[in-house]
């Protein structure tokens, strides 16, 4: 459960993940962007009086940290270190610590970065430390809904079925509240404004610094805002580097960077050995729309009008509420994204250990078309019985079938469909 500023609860999808994960691995991670309640999370789950609290985002906890790893992790009872990437020395002694003494649940870690990506890390725990990702919230979050749309589909196949009471209207303004416990709460448009600028900028300030010293950030803010304009497209580093002025491993350095601090994820390529014509190249994607609808100047209201950033930024939104829900769905799946170099595509590709396959178009209408279904079908007969189901998520009430394992669905039932 995490406490919103303005005292609405709500309740996390990771809490059961991170309260098994205590009860049978020796450290726990809780890593993610900062503002999305890591902290508040933690605090929920660690309650006891014997649990010793340590924020290392504090100046003068931070220097006995780094002064006396070994004696700052002496503690016989649980630990909680917050913003662990502040001083990753420690790891080496935690893990002295949990070889010598194996219960469970000893250290609960938080971080804001992708601390095993970090530079100079000195041991990354294997076989003792289990990390769990917390997003910004998911739309089932903030409405109370069960947010199992992949357990869905892969139960119900073709046969799933939704109505949807989610208005465009709705939908262009979750794309520009995003998912920021402070950003769904500020509902003056300004003032949510403000939040994502300086949430930005902080960004920049605290944790990129932190991971590596760079000269440039006016061109790293340059490519923030390409990105946001970028969102669910595939990610070309030679274009990048070419509109910024940038050689191309800085430009893929600075990338590197963002996806550390949880701002952009990469959506990888799918092929699965169906041809030979399948492209390598991820897709990019913001990790909150908000923040890029922000960037990009969009207001929800600007969203409706033609001409707009509604369709990038509701396939971003879209690979993200996906992205989220692979985390915690009991399905066990992956993400991906499909392109031929014959320019056949398909927005989302989820694929289960197993091999079924699920595709998945994002259309911004509430109306669908039979050639929408183009690429669906392509993968469908490449993949043959493995093929679940092809999907056109669009803004409309209501589900339609369209032949053979293909449906269009409302893009609210990502967030409101049940198993």
């Amino acid at each position: 459960m995490v406490t919103t500023p303005h005292g609405q609860l709500v309740r996390r999808h990771a809490e059961q993940a991170v309260t098994d994960a205590l009860a049978d691995t020796r450290v726990v991670l809780v890593n993610g962007a900062r503002q999305t309640g890591k902290s508040t999370l933690v605090r929920q789950l660690a309650k006891s009086s014997s649990t010793e609290w340590r924020d290392l985002d504090d100046a003068l906890t931070r220097q006995a940290a780094l002064s006396d790893p070994g004696g700052f992790v002496d503690f016989p009872e649980r630990m909680v270190i917050d913003e662990i990437q502040r001083a990753p020395e420690l790891l080496l002694a935690i893990k002295s610590q949990v070889d010598a003494d194996p219960r469970p649940g000893r250290y609960l870690l938080t971080g804001s970065s992708r601390l095993l990506a970090l530079r100079g890390l000195p041991d990354t725990l294997p076989g003792r430390m289990e990390t769990i990702e917390l997003w910004p919230f998911a739309q089932g979050e903030i409405d109370g809904q069960p947010d199992s749309f992949i357990d869905a589909i892969f139960t119900h196949g073709p046969a799933l079925r939704h109505h949807s009471q989610v208005s465009r209207a709705d939908y262009a303004e979750r794309l520009v509240r995003g998912g920021y416990p402070e950003a769904v709460t500020r509902t003056n448009p300004r003032r949510r404004q403000r939040f994502f600028d300086s949430y930005i900028g902080d960004l920049i300030n605290r944790d990129v610094m932190q991971l590596s010293e760079i000269e440039r950030t006016a061109e790293l803010r340059a490519l923030i805002r390409l990105l946001a304009a970028r969102s669910g497209q595939l990610l070309v580093i030679q274009s990048l580097s070419r509109d910024l002025g940038l050689p191309a491993s800085t430009t893929a350095r600075f990338l590197a960077l963002l996806e550390e601090v949880f701002l952009v994820k990469r959506v990888p390529a799918w092929s699965s050995n169906i041809g030979s014509r399948a492209i390598h190249t991820p897709k990019i994607a913001f990790v909150d729309s908000g923040v890029a609808a922000n960037l990009l100047g969009a207001d929800a209201r600007g969203l409706l009008r033609p001409g707009s950033a509604f369709g990038p930024l509701l396939e971003g939104f879209v690979l993200m509420e996906l992205a989220r829900q692979t985390t915690w769905s009991d399905t066990l799946a992956e993400l991906y994204h499909y392109r031929t170099k014959d320019k056949v595509e398909v927005d989302a590709i989820l694929e289960t250990r197993q091999g079924q396959v699920v595709g998945i178009e994002v259309k911004a209408a509430s109306t669908v078309r039979p050639e929408d279904f183009k690429g669906l079908r392509h993968v469908a007969e490449r993949v043959g019985p493995d093929f679940v189901a092809g999907l056109v998520l669009h803004t409309g009430a209501d589900t339609f079938s369209f032949g053979d394992r293909m449906l269009a669905v409302p893009v609210g039932a990502l967030w409101q469909t049940r198993p």
